[in-house]
């Protein structure tokens, strides 16, 4: 079975021969190769492409690994172009892997890389060049660097519900459930049955993420990075005190470590694009928090894999659920800290209360909370409580966990059940539009 990646298709087919290199990053095994190699050349030899102008280096194959020389690479490329005046397409799989090698001009300290590679290639106008790479560090973050804003950057990330449910077989609220469960990554996805599903995330996750972490940072202590892995799967969503991580490493697992190293731990697990943090934004204030944040994980079938399928809470899954949507939608995401005044027995009294995620599209605003029970007028107020009280005109709206009408109360706040939110993207279009 093919998996269409429709949306992610359409940027590269906009982004033809438009002078740049196109990166398409993302945690690996999400498809970003399939994206390339099948979808995207398929395109181009529907269009007329000769088979022999798409040139395709696969650096994570043993049959190319000589190609990892970044002197080899740019050889078998010039090699490969047989005409200046016809059109190739370059394709380099895991470009990461390419390798640094001394400068061969003498008394220099310089490093040969992938990015001299890329440069040259982009000074041939009849080249249009396209990589892919699972590794933020070595890509997003240097792009303007080493390519002097002549890279773009695609984020590729696993399978959407809405791309999801169509190959599923299942009726909505099986898929969801089972979404939940398994995530979406697409080799999980196309799996035989749950039982294979499970085997492969949890060997996904041992054999290839931690194994990549530990020897592209040459670390020394995988232990203390397992346990940090636990820890942020087991608290999606709950601030992170890297303080009290340290403390607890030590009292629960006898692991001595510090604030720095676990910070930078945590970092390489971003880098691999396993988590992604969140910043919490003072709404009144209108300024970001410094302490502490929050941490998502990329897809759920990987958390609940490594954790055993132990904790397996759906209140917090639909929120990182509903976070990996937003952000895979181009959404930038906070999450909102609202400060509110009561009086108990006369004493005023302030307390911070949290909105789930704070959704900036441009200039545009939104207010998203993720609620599983709104079921008694209690836990409605409970769960609009920091809605209720930003003070402001922007669009505000609460995901439901069952299947809910779209509708919007007399204070201004708009509800929608999870289905409908993740398969209808015109309703946080149209939100965002209208406030």
């Amino acid at each position: 079975m093919i998996i269409e990646r429709k949306y992610y298709l359409e940027r590269l087919i906009e982004c033809k021969h438009d002078g740049y290199v196109k990166i398409i990053t993302g945690i690996r095994r999400c498809g970003k190769s399939f994206l390339l190699n099948t979808l995207f050349r398929r395109h181009l030899l529907a269009a007329h492409v000769r088979p022999g102008n798409i040139i395709t280096i696969e650096l994570d194959r043993l049959e190319q690994e000589e190609l990892r020389d970044p002197r080899k690479l740019s050889a078998y490329i010039h090699q490969s172009i047989k005409s200046p005046r016809s059109r190739y397409y370059i394709f380099i799989d895991e470009i990461q892997m390419c390798e640094e090698v001394p400068s061969s001009v003498e008394g220099s300290n310089a490093k040969i890389t992938f990015y001299d590679v890329l440069n040259g290639l982009l000074r041939m106008p009849n080249l249009d060049v396209y990589v892919t790479g699972s590794n933020s560090r070595m890509l997003a973050d240097d792009v303007a660097t080493h390519f002097r804003d002549r890279g773009k950057i695609i984020r590729l990330y696993p399978l959407s519900f809405s791309e999801y449910y169509p190959v599923s077989g299942l009726a909505e609220r099986q898929a969801l459930e089972k979404y939940m469960l398994y995530g979406g990554m697409p080799e999980a996805v196309l799996s035989a049955n749950d039982m294979a599903r499970r085997r492969y995330l949890a060997s996904l996750f041992q054999t290839l993420y931690l194994r990549d972490i530990v020897e592209r940072n040459h670390l020394k202590d995988d232990v203390l990075l397992g346990y940090i892995v636990d820890v942020l799967m087991s608290g999606i969503g709950s601030l992170t005190n890297l303080t009290n991580l340290v403390n607890t490493l030590k009292s629960t697992q006898k692991i001595e470590s510090n604030v720095n190293t676990v910070k930078s731990y945590i970092t390489y697990l971003q880098q691999a694009y396993i988590f992604e943090k969140v910043e919490r934004y003072d709404v009144k204030g209108r300024k970001y928090l410094s302490y502490p944040s929050k941490y998502y994980v990329e897809d759920v079938g990987l958390r609940n894999a490594r954790l055993n399928y132990r904790q397996t809470e759906y209140t917090h899954l639909m929120e990182n659920v509903i976070y990996n949507e937003l952000i895979s939608r181009g959404a930038q995401v906070d999450v909102g800290v609202v400060e509110i005044e009561t009086r108990k027995a006369g004493v005023r009294e302030k307390g911070q209360h949290e909105i789930d995620f704070v959704v900036n599209m441009g200039l545009e605003k939104l207010y998203i909370q993720s609620a599983w029970d709104i079921s008694s007028e209690a836990k409605r107020n409970q769960e609009t409580l920091s809605l209720r009280h930003t003070k402001d005109s922007f669009r505000k709206l609460v995901v439901t966990a069952i299947d809910q009408p779209f509708y919007t109360d007399d204070n201004g706040i708009s509800y929608v059940g999870i289905i409908d939110f993740l398969l209808d993207k015109s309703i946080l279009d149209n939100l965002c539009r209208n406030y």
